[in-house]
């Protein structure tokens, strides 16, 4: 086993990290305010190689592999959590595209994302599916040279903002279960699409909301996968997002213990040093180890991705960990900071608000552990 990173990853991390440290992090908290994704600072990210840099460079990447994506995803949400968020969804969405769209669209839309210049969404949520996403109910019936989308997709990460989506709906009579369910690249500017925004508790520069179809005409050749198969062939992928979840949850928990340790060495209570003191110190070392030990696992499931091994139960062990996880990082480092943690001149607070949603946005903790006890038991739950 072998741990080292080459000399071009550690360049890229570097570059990737100045670039969070100086770019992104004086404009996290405005994000928080003004509910929108910065889209200059994403056409950055893009030109810097950020966004799906796992995929080949025909399409605008560089070719590395998953592991160094994960490390670089790591670094960019150190410096800020949401725009985290457009890594991750260039790379799932970007890897469905790739993997199931015909060349045409490949080449339409693949470099305009990686750029930086397109944001695109994932619509699989309904207001009555979610969990059990086989139950979806939005319809995508055949008419002529095109599919017509009908239904309500809900709690999607940059309704109001992407400029295209991978939606799921059901193209055949099955009214249940997951086969029947075809994915489709859907432009959001299509006649027939609304969309609306939530009040979110956090990760508000990225937002959610809901995205309406309303005799949405979507042509046939926008159909990614085999019809009725979409489901189960992209569903595939979520491995993948799954264990960057967790560097990207663990991004921000490294940027706060590192706030930390600073804070406690500067820090003086009665003539000393409160790193000196073991009820500051202690906790912050728990966290060191804990935060270290996960990262590790996260890195060794892209590890397994990379070299086509099985990671499913791995990637669900990452997604269901790491967003509790840095939470409780983040609460203890906002304990350390004393009266001032708990002011808004900090990010601990709002740390703690845009993570916890990834408690429950792409697989519940519990859903997790569903998933890692029929890989192992072999046995399927209900």
């Amino acid at each position: 086993m072998d741990f080292r990173l080459s000399d071009d990853q550690q360049a890229l991390i570097a570059s990737a990290r100045r670039f969070a440290v100086e770019r992104l992090a004086p404009g996290y908290q405005e994000g928080d305010k003004s509910g929108r994704v910065d889209r200059s600072m994403v056409k950055q990210m893009g030109d810097m190689g950020f966004l799906g840099p796992e995929f080949p460079e025909a399409y605008g990447g560089i070719g590395v592999d998953c592991v160094t994506s994960g490390l670089l995803l790591e670094q960019i949400a150190y410096g800020d959590f949401n725009m985290s968020y457009i890594n991750l969804l260039t790379s799932l969405c970007g890897q469905i595209i790739a993997g199931h769209a015909p060349e045409h669209l490949k080449e339409q839309w693949l470099p305009a994302i990686l750029a930086g210049e397109k944001l695109v969404a994932i619509a699989l949520t309904e207001p009555s599916a979610g969990s059990d996403a086989a139950r979806l109910t939005v319809a995508a019936k055949r008419n002529g040279d095109c599919y017509v989308l009908n239904g309500e997709k809900t709690s999607i990460s940059l309704a109001d903002q992407a400029d295209v989506a991978v939606v799921f709906a059901r193209s055949s009579g099955q009214a249940d279960g997951a086969r029947g369910i075809s994915a489709f690249l859907v432009p959001l500017d299509l006649p027939g699409i609304s969309r609306s925004a939530f009040d979110d508790v956090g990760t508000r520069a990225v937002g959610r909301g809901s995205i309406f179809f309303d005799d949405v005409r979507v042509p046939l050749d926008h159909m990614l996968g085999q019809e009725g198969q979409g489901f189960v062939q992209v569903m595939q992928g979520f491995d993948y997002s799954r264990a960057l979840i967790g560097l990207q949850c663990l991004g921000v928990a490294r940027a706060s213990l590192d706030a930390a340790w600073e804070y406690a060495k500067g820090r003086e209570t009665f003539g000393q040093p409160i790193i000196q003191r073991q009820g500051v110190s202690f906790p912050l070392a728990e966290s060191e180890t804990y935060l270290e030990s996960l990262r590790w696992h996260c890195l060794r499931t892209l590890w397994l991705k990379d070299n086509n091994l099985p990671h499913s139960a791995e990637a669900a062990m990452c997604k269901w960990w790491a967003p509790k996880l840095a939470c409780e990082i983040i609460h203890q480092c906002l304990l350390t900071h004393g009266h001032g943690g708990y002011s808004s001149d900090y990010p601990f607070a709002q740390r703690y608000r845009d993570v916890l949603g990834l408690q429950i946005g792409d697989g519940t903790a519990n859903i997790m552990k569903m998933v890692i006890a029929r890989e192992k038991s072999g046995v399927r739950l209900t």
